[in-house]
């Protein structure tokens, strides 16, 4: 087995981050503890930080300290090739690799940018690395603004100069290339000897991967935020200097344009907010003020009032020296800009076969199984076979964020309800880019009278009138789990501002339990640092009779399995085995052997045991103890609570005590998918729960 990759490029502003990030996902779907480190960075200042050790290490939630990320700054690297004191980079390099590498299963490299003052150093030094450390390579090559000729030499020079030095280079990954260009490079490297062994692929140029965001440009003009500091992710696409009179301004603005303007322009800053509220001009990404003025106080009153709002920015240069250091600005990946990650990610799995990949440098898998694996495992499995998941709550900020995470990574198909125009007003301000959206308004939606007759004809031995149903299902609740049922719809996601009787109540009444179950349960995946759980029930029945907590069971083992979760069931009391005497342990133990009799009709090969301690469902000392003869006993992977009471308070003493991410609840026992949210919930868990919705409905 492999236990690193080096990825380095031909040359700087190759698309090297993004290519990093998209690598160590995959790598992240197979491997438990993943680290990343960069041998050399390239900083300006002692308190400027890597942007690709920030990027990572956020995203992927590394518990490494950002000093242990890295081996030296460049500056540091320059003056000790100057003394003639190369062998000290490397040794210095491969003691911070080495301490990294006693925490870590596999560590991705990313080498240096190969910038033009000091390309010939870093040359050496990363083969010198790659050499000592045993990594395979990974390149990148810039193909933005080439033709064939001039990506195929670059990747040549960097292919062999690598090849030479002792080097294996397992693949190449043409970045940014334009339409065609990939395919005629892959074909003719293919045709030479030294790359008929490699990976090749190639991934198109995207425009809003490649243009900076209005932050991105405020950083390095060094301006003030005037206003619309929520919204400084804004792609800027174009730029245009507004020193003219209106009528010949306003033609010239396309979508996404930065507007650079003097700060005492009133009249254009006016204009330009007027173009964000209108209907029929493009919308731009920004205003910049140069010359170091603002606007007077009356007219930052009345732009403050304007509903929809783009970043102002002021700078202290004059006009044109501001649009000539705004061209020079390169875009890139940072931490705090999820939109695009998830478009790097997404560009990245449609255009690269990362499991052939991993395959190439990944031999063996671990046993660990982190959060982070668990979501991307959920993620891939939701995309293998797209379902359509209607979210009732369209016009949550959360949901709306989730949902274009969703749609930019395939993972689904979504229905929004709710107010169109205030759906897409919100899409609007948010900056998100959803096209072609599917929205229905319940009330004004041609399914209105189909679902309103369905429902008084299902209802109506309880006394229901026309009316009744009718004003039921115009809620978004209601009208959703219809969707469901009519099949419309694959599942339901509900309860990021509903209660769960909200959510919960539609699915009881409509689209109601399996054949075989009497009750709805849930479970919820409880991630911690090294395994994933399965915790049920936590969120549903009260005080489940034994004929109750054994379907629980069943169900909470077939959730396990359908999410790659072994089933090793713990019916969990406070006495373990046939000691304890009393009603909760009987019921438990009754639970127990219901629950091993259904599993022979329904569940073939499942272990259960019970009634157990927490302790000795978990702990191989304490089963040795308690239970030495178990199946079960210290390596349960599902523990079924006896009552609400202790299951709830369970799952949040280990959620809060040990840092456990809980998925969940997931639903268990409906005929078609529905899931709870809490109303507390994250954008991350919004899009979790959304995948594993999908993967039930997949199971159906």
């Amino acid at each position: 087995m492999s236990n690193c990759l080096y990825i380095t490029a031909t040359e700087a502003q190759s698309g090297k981050s993004a290519v990093a990030l998209g690598v160590m996902e995959m790598l992240h779907r197979r491997i438990g503890r993943v680290g990343f480190f960069r041998p050399i960075i390239n900083v300006a200042d002692e308190n400027e930080r890597d942007n690709d050790i920030e990027l990572i290490s956020s995203y992927f939630n590394l518990d490494i300290p950002y000093e242990k990320m890295y081996g030296y700054k460049m500056s540091e690297v320059t003056e000790l090739a100057a003394q003639d004191r190369e062998g000290e980079i490397i040794d210095g390099i491969l003691s911070r690799y080495n301490e990294l590498k006693e925490s870590c299963d596999f560590i991705l490299v990313e080498g240096t940018d190969f910038s033009e003052a000091t390309a010939a150093i870093e040359l050496v030094v990363n083969a010198a690395i790659i050499n000592n450390l045993g990594c395979p390579v990974l390149t990148v090559a810039n193909a933005f603004g080439k033709d064939t000729d001039e990506i195929i030499q670059s990747i040549n020079i960097l292919t062999d100069s690598f090849t030479d030095r002792g080097c294996r280079v397992v693949g190449t990954i043409i970045n940014r290339t334009g339409k065609g260009v990939g395919r005629k490079v892959i074909a003719a490297l293919k045709s030479k000897k030294q790359f008929k062994d490699q990976l090749l692929y190639s991934i198109p140029d995207d425009e809003i991967l490649g243009n900076p965001t209005v932050k991105e440009v405020a950083e390095n003009l060094n301006a003030g935020i005037l206003c619309g500091k929520e919204q400084l992710n804004r792609n800027v696409r174009s730029f245009t200097v507004a020193a003219m009179h209106l009528r010949h301004f306003l033609p010239r603005i396309k979508p996404g344009t930065l507007i650079i303007t003097p700060g005492d322009r009133a009249d254009i800053i006016i204009a330009s907010l007027g173009v964000v509220a209108s209907n029929t001009m493009n919308n731009i990404s920004g205003i910049v003020l140069t010359g170091g003025l603002k606007p007077d106080p009356s007219v930052m009153k009345l732009v403050k009032g304007f509903a929809l709002m783009v970043p102002i920015i002021s700078v202290k240069g004059d006009t044109f020296v501001t649009a000539s250091d705004v061209q020079r600005i390169h875009a890139k990946l940072s931490a705090d800009n999820e939109r695009k990650i998830h478009r790097a990610l997404g560009l990245f799995d449609r255009h690269v076969n990362a499991p052939r990949l991993g395959d190439i440098v990944v031999k063996t898998k671990t046993t660990i199984v982190t959060p982070k694996m668990f979501e991307f495992r959920i993620l891939q499995q939701a995309r293998r076979n797209r379902k359509h998941i209607v979210l009732p709550e369209g016009e949550e900020e959360r949901i709306l964020k989730a949902t274009e995470i969703l749609l930019r990574r395939n993972v689904v198909d979504i229905t929004l309800l709710g107010e169109e125009k205030r759906i897409l007003e919100r899409i609007s301000i948010l900056g998100l880019k959803m096209d072609s959206i599917n929205i229905i308004e319940p009330a004004k939606s041609g399914y209105l009278d189909d679902f309103v007759k369905t429902y008084f004809e299902m209802r109506k031995h309880k006394g229901i009138t026309m009316e009744h149903a009718y004003d039921t299902m115009c809620d978004v609740s209601y009208f959703g789990t219809m969707m469901v049922r009519k099949g419309i719809a694959d599942g339901m996601v509900s309860g990021s501002v509903h209660s769960t009787a909200a959510t919960i109540k539609p699915a009881f009444e409509i689209i109601k339990t399996k054949p075989g179950f009497s009750i709805v349960s849930s479970s919820f995946f409880m991630c911690l640092k090294d395994k994933v759980l399965v915790y049920g029930d936590c969120a549903i029945n009260p005080d489940p009779n034994a004929a109750q907590l054994a379907e629980i069971a069943i169900s909470s083992a077939l959730t396990a399995k359908t999410f790659g979760v072994e089933p090793l069931v713990a019916m969990l009391s406070y006495s373990t085995g046939e000691s304890g005497k009393g009603a909760d342990v009987d019921k438990v133990r009754e639970a127990t052997k219901i629950a091993k009799e259904k599993a022979k009709k329904e569940f073939t090969g499942l272990k259960i045991e019970g009634p157990i301690q927490y302790d000795a469902a978990v702990d191989a000392a304490v089963a040795k103890t308690k239970l030495p003869k178990s199946d079960v006993a210290g390596k349960a992977t599902v523990f079924i609570f006896p009552d609400l009471n202790t299951g709830n308070n369970t799952y949040k003493a280990v959620q809060r005590s040990a840092g456990a991410i809980a998925v969940g609840p997931v639903l268990q026992g409906l005929n078609h998918p529905v899931n709870d949210l809490s109303r507390g919930c994250l954008v991350t868990d919004i899009v979790n729960t959304v995948a594993l919705t999908a993967i039930q409905a997949q199971m159906e």
